[in-house]
C-alpha cells in the first residue's frame, strides 16, 4: 500500500509538472486580425477578445504559449507589390524588402499592446533578425532569446517576416514555417498548436459552394482525400493557402504522435476551448492516427 501511494504521489506530481511544463504555439491569422482587403486595416476588436481568451487559457491551465500572427493586410500588401516573396537580386531596389518589414511590425506592435492590456507578458521578437533562408524556405533560425523568454514565464510574440535568402536574395516565411521550425526543437516541443484563421478544413471551398461539409477530424485515414479537396487562400497571401498550412502541419503530426493540431475560426470561446484541449470545439483537428 505504501509503495502504491508513493508512486500514486509521484506520478500525480509528473503529471501535475508536464501540465504546467506544457507548450502551445498560437497562430492569429492574418485574415482574421486584419481585413486583407483594405491595406493595413487591424481587427482591432477581434485581436483583444482573442488576448481575452489566451489570458483564461494561461490562468487555467498555467501553460507556456508562443504566439506568432500573419501579416495580413500589412506586410503582405508590399511583399506582394514588390515581389519580396519571390527573390530580389543584390543591385534590385531593397525598400520593397524594408517597407514589408516595417509594416509586419506595425502590425506586430498592435498585438502585443492587446496582449500586454489583458495582463499577458508578451515580448516582441522580431525574426528576420536572426534568421536566414534558403530557396523560400527557413534555413536558420537562433532562437535563444525565445527559450530565455520562456524561462521567465513570459510570451513570445512573433510574426510572418522578411528573410534574407541565401540562393533567391530575400523571401517572406510565414507563420506556419516558424511555429513548424520551433515545434521540431527539443526545448519548444509542443503539446498543441492551434491555427486561428478559417473555421476548419472543408471539402470545398464553403464561399463558393454551399454543400461543402466542415472536416471535424484530419488523421492517416482521410488525409490523402482532405489534401486533394484543399485550396488556396482568400485576398493577398504571399505564403500560401489552406493547403500548404495543411500538409506542413500533417508533418509535424507524423513526426510528433502526440501532438494535436487544432484548425479553429476565431468565434468566441473556441481559442480558449482548443488551448484547453477540447477535442469537440468547432473547428478541425489533425492528429496522427
Amino acid at each position: 500500500m505504501l509503495a502504491l501511494s508513493v508512486l500514486s504521489r509521484l506520478y500525480g506530481f509528473e503529471m501535475l509538472w508536464a501540465e504546467r511544463n506544457m507548450i502551445a504555439l498560437v497562430k492569429l491569422g492574418g485574415s482574421i486580425i486584419t481585413d486583407k482587403t483594405r491595406q493595413e486595416c487591424a481587427n482591432v476588436d477581434t485581436i483583444r477578445r482573442l488576448a481575452g481568451e489566451l489570458r483564461q487559457a494561461i490562468d487555467a491551465a498555467d501553460m507556456r504559449i508562443i504566439v506568432g500572427h500573419g501579416s495580413g493586410s500589412f506586410g503582405h500588401i508590399y511583399a506582394q507589390r514588390y515581389g519580396v516573396h519571390r527573390g530580389l537580386a543584390p543591385d534590385a531596389d531593397w525598400m520593397g524588402f524594408a517597407l514589408t518589414s516595417a509594416a509586419a511590425l506595425r502590425l506586430n506592435r498592435i498585438v502585443v499592446d492587446e496582449l500586454l492590456a489583458v495582463g499577458i507578458p508578451a515580448l516582441a521578437l522580431q525574426p528576420s533578425a536572426t534568421l536566414v533562408a534558403r530557396g523560400g524556405q527557413l534555413a536558420r533560425w537562433n532562437t535563444d532569446a525565445l527559450e530565455r523568454a520562456l524561462d521567465h514565464r513570459l510570451v513570445p510574440v512573433i510574426h510572418g517576416d522578411v528573410a534574407f535568402d541565401e540562393i533567391q536574395g530575400s523571401a517572406i516565411i510565414s507563420t506556419e514555417q516558424l511555429l513548424a521550425h520551433l515545434a521540431m526543437l527539443p526545448s519548444f516541443r509542443p503539446t498543441r498548436i492551434v491555427l486561428v484563421g478559417e473555421s476548419g478544413v472543408y471539402t470545398a471551398d464553403p464561399r463558393s459552394n454551399p454543400h461543402a461539409e466542415r472536416i471535424a477530424r484530419i488523421d492517416e485515414r482521410n488525409i490523402t482525400d482532405v489534401l486533394a479537396g484543399a485550396g488556396g487562400s482568400h485576398g493577398i497571401d504571399v505564403t500560401g493557402g489552406m493547403r500548404s498550412k495543411v500538409e506542413l502541419m500533417w508533418q509535424l503530426v507524423q513526426t510528433i504522435p502526440s501532438l494535436q493540431v487544432y484548425l479553429i475560426g476565431p468565434a468566441p470561446g473556441l481559442l480558449h476551448r482548443a488551448l484547453l484541449g477540447d477535442a469537440t470545439v468547432e473547428g478541425t483537428v489533425m492528429v496522427a492516427g
